[in-house]
């Protein structure tokens, strides 16, 4: 689902618009007695320059000014601070980065320093970095009583939260959520993700019980009916998994991996022919969806249409080789159109053998690499496979909740269209 979107959005709800500050840095150009008192003079000018140009918003300019300045003073963690936020403005986050931690090293009290170094992270996809920072910063902030503590406290709470279901750590942001969701009862795309969370770490009457809430917000939120047709589906109830994603599907037929939901539900229930219009549909909305590719393919083999299966899985491409369902899939439709071709033969052998390396419990792969050698006449190697299937128990295929987790449901490791994180700073 769209859950880097998500990220996105959160990051707009907070509209955390954070400042690199220039009030009692404690490492500005405070002259040293080595100092004259006309070069100190000639620095805080120089800082006091640079400022007025970000304040301008002429960034190129100001760059090059705070570049000046912290060449001249090697020191000054003011000038690294800013210069990180010029970075981060311009999207280039692991500049920014450098530069934070540069600041930090020299002058760690510098206000929003934290937040801002912790924001770029973020950004980058440095997920688990960016909860450390943001963790610790709550644990300041929630000391204090006062209201602008308290906002403090709750964005803090909401960039963990996100930090952490970034990271992929879904158990860890489940807390965050739930009291970030507690503040604010209407922010539909916070209870959608805590609602993932609980649905990834198989909390399956936690993830129901919010879908329940999402519907008195949005009562035509396709991605709620989504996760709650996941999460029975992992109950059991297969019959309702359907019925809630033709319900999103409904709602929204745009809504990413809608049609591949209801379409894996169908595959798995071997409807093959309901199966087959659904990952169609799926890869009319997004043509590079490789998942919908190799499961429509092996809708096809399913109904022992190989040359269609052909062309679905050969088109796949190098960014799903380390998926054994497609390897098992190639190797069955060479396997079956090969004939007594030496060369698809061989290509069979080779996409079982992939597919058994990648999968060594995949009973299909060595029932059917045991069915190439007995009909190459290769009798002990067949003996072998067959021997090898015997002895394996059929696994189960994964779940819906886990096929729709790997191909979209975490956030994007290129997190460089959400929301700059800062403003234009305050005066000294």
């Amino acid at each position: 689902m769209k859950c880097f979107s998500i990220v996105c959005m959160v990051l707009f709800l907070l509209a955390s618009e954070l400042s690199a500050t220039a009030q009692d840095s404690g490492s500005t150009t405070r002259p040293r007695s080595s100092v004259s008192q006309e070069t100190a003079a000639k620095n805080q000018e120089a800082v006091q320059q640079a400022l007025t140009l970000e304040q301008q918003g002429k960034f190129p300019e100001a760059e090059a000014a705070w570049l000046a300045v912290v060449k001249v003073q090697p020191r000054n963690a003011l000038g690294f601070a800013h210069l990180g936020l010029l970075e981060a403005r311009q999207e280039h986050y692991s500049e920014a980065i450098a530069h934070y931690r540069k600041a930090k090293a020299l002058n760690p009290a510098i206000p929003q320093l934290n937040l801002n170094l912790g924001l770029a992270l973020f950004k980058n996809g440095e997920f688990a970095e960016a909860a450390a920072l943001f963790e610790r910063e709550l644990k300041t902030h929630s000391q204090h009583a006062d209201d602008a503590a308290n906002t403090e406290a709750r964005r803090l709470t909401i960039l963990a939260g996100m930090s952490h279901y970034g990271a992929h750590a879904y158990a860890m942001a489940i807390p965050y959520l739930k009291e970030a969701v507690a503040a604010d009862q209407r922010n539909l795309p916070l209870r959608l993700t805590l609602a993932h969370c609980y649905l990834w770490t198989k909390q399956f009457d936690e993830a129901l019980a919010v879908y329940k809430e999402i519907l008195a917000i949005d009562p035509d939120s396709a991605e709620a009916d989504m996760i709650a047709g996941e999460a029975l589906d992992e109950k059991g109830d297969s019959d309702g998994a359907v019925q809630q994603f033709r319900a999103a599907e409904r709602a929204n037929p745009k809504e990413p991996n809608v049609h591949f939901g209801l379409a894996y539900l169908l595959w798995e229930k071997k409807r093959y022919d309901e199966a087959i219009p659904e990952f169609k549909s799926e890869l009319e909305n997004d043509p590079r969806n490789s998942q919908a590719m190799i499961y429509l393919g092996d809708t096809y083999i399913q109904q022992n249409q190989f040359d269609q299966a052909k062309a679905v899985l050969e088109a796949v491409g190098e960014s799903q080789s380390r998926v054994a369902l497609l390897h098992l899939d190639l190797g069955i439709v060479y396997a079956e159109t090969g004939d007594k071709d030496a060369a698809i033969r061989d290509a069979a052998k080779r996409e079982f053998s992939k597919a058994i390396s990648l999968d060594p419990d995949n009973v299909n792969a060595h029932f059917r690499l045991a069915k190439l050698y007995q009909s190459q006449g290769r009798r002990e190697e067949a003996k072998a496979e067959f021997a090898k299937a015997s002895s394996i128990n059929k696994k189960a295929d994964d779940g819906l909740y886990k096929r729709i987790a790997e191909t979209s449901a975490k956030p994007d490791a290129d997190a460089k269209t959400t929301r700059q994180e800062s403003s234009a700073p305050n005066r000294q």
